[in-house]
């Protein structure tokens, strides 16, 4: 990607959506605009793929290494151990320290899709379970807990839903700990004074600025660290983005195939196509706003391509493209195949649209046939009870609307 003018790098993210919360405006301002400096983003490996929430994360750390910053992409090998309670109404699922370090080589090589780790200016990517392993409790207590007052924990909104449901745990409570300590070890071991994440983070990217604040000020220091927050991605109605009828809008292609990847942003509401174009596109502003007035459906059309081509590479996209292509205006020849047991045979309709990943639950299939919502073999489904059996099912096209098809092979 082209090289971004550092002196307006605030500005330019800003004007592009990427600003939102900030710890102090003037010094945050100061610090990315100003000489190159180092900064980080945090990622818990609590899955072995990324979702585009961590996407947006990463577009935005990447604008700061064009613009000739110094970055840092932690992947949490410790505080993955522990579970971010942020947004929770339940605790995480724990993980063993052997899934833990399998999620974490698959994100590490996903990251380096996204972030230049060669050249003059490589990112640099670091688990805190390099400082976190060996560090005695007793004495991480001594010297983090100690600045950790409870009472204003318990009013943060990590915590929120959390307390809520009456579940919050003590394992939990060192979450915010581990996060904060990790923005005063980096700052000391690279200087690093500046830290970026989505605003679910607020509250632990907050602690590690008074962290370090507090810790400096004990050893009759002065030190600065800021944070800056991009929103959640959300659509024009409010709702988190990144949901799909089969879960997660993963980046790993494993979770969530190209096609279905094109898809999800070709078929998102035609309002939310500029800000998509600005956040995950290097196009123009003005440009953006010309190909949005002139031809809605073209500029969908690019903004997936784009999108496709950024994490999957231009062939990805290029096939993807022609898929699509192939689906709505020669039949469905090229559509997503999904495979189905013949032991499982005789189904009924709704069943195997469940089965094929066209509906989240058998109620919502059962629904959307009742709505006239699915297509079978170029005829709409009648009744949600229709027996499909292996012969009638094998090589046929199921539909979802107009935009989303399946095509089933018995194996």
């Amino acid at each position: 990607m082209n090289k971004i003018d550092r002196s307006t790098l605030f500005e330019t993210l800003k004007e592009r959506g990427y600003v939102y919360q900030m710890s102090n405006e003037e010094n945050v301002r100061r610090i990315v605009n100003g000489k190159p400096t180092t900064v980080y983003v945090g990622i818990d490996p609590t899955a072995d793929s990324l979702h585009i929430g961590h996407f947006f994360s990463l577009m935005m750390i990447k604008y700061f290494q064009d613009a000739g910053h110094h970055v840092i992409i932690l992947i949490g090998g410790a505080t993955a151990m522990v579970g971010d309670p942020s947004g929770r109404t339940d605790m995480r699922k724990m993980l063993t320290e052997e899934q833990v370090q399998h999620n974490l080589n698959e994100v590490k090589t996903l990251v380096e899709k996204f972030v230049d780790t060669t050249g003059e200016n490589p990112a640099r990517i670091v688990s805190n379970a390099e400082w976190f392993k060996g560090y005695d409790y007793v004495n991480f207590m001594r010297d983090v807990g100690t600045y950790f007052n409870v009472n204003k924990m318990l009013s943060n909104d990590a915590y929120a839903r959390r307390l809520e449901e009456g579940g919050l745990t003590f394992l939990e409570m060192g979450y915010m700990l581990m996060q904060a300590y990790d923005f005063v070890y980096l700052n000391k071991k690279y200087g690093c004074n500046l830290q970026i994440g989505g605003s679910d983070q607020w509250g632990n990217m907050v602690a590690g600025t008074e962290l370090g604040r507090k810790m400096s000020f004990a050893d009759g220091k002065k030190l600065e660290l800021e944070c800056l927050t991009c929103p959640l991605l959300t659509n024009s109605e409010g709702q988190k983005m990144g949901k799909t009828a089969k879960g997660a809008l993963w980046v790993a292609r494993e979770k969530t195939s190209v096609f279905d990847f094109y898809q999800y942003f070709y078929n998102v509401q035609d309002k939310d196509v500029p800000t998509l174009l600005r956040l995950f596109t290097r196009i123009p502003l003005k440009e953006i706003e010309d190909l949005v007035s002139a031809n809605i459906i073209e500029a969908k059309k690019r903004m997936a391509f784009e999108i496709t081509k950024l994490v999957h590479g231009e062939t990805a996209a290029k096939e993807a493209l022609d898929m699509a292509q192939n689906l709505f205006v020669n039949g469905g020849d090229d559509a997503p195949v999904v495979e189905v047991e013949k032991a499982e045979f005789p189904m009924m309709i709704c069943d195997l649209v469940f089965k094929c990943g066209l509906a989240p639950s058998k109620s919502e299939a059962r629904r959307l046939i009742q709505g006239g919502a699915i297509t079978f073999k170029n005829e709409k489904v009648a009744k949600f009870d229709m027996q499909v059996t292996a012969a009638v099912a094998n090589d046929a096209l199921i539909k979802k609307g107009k935009k989303n098809f399946i095509k089933i092979a018995i194996k």
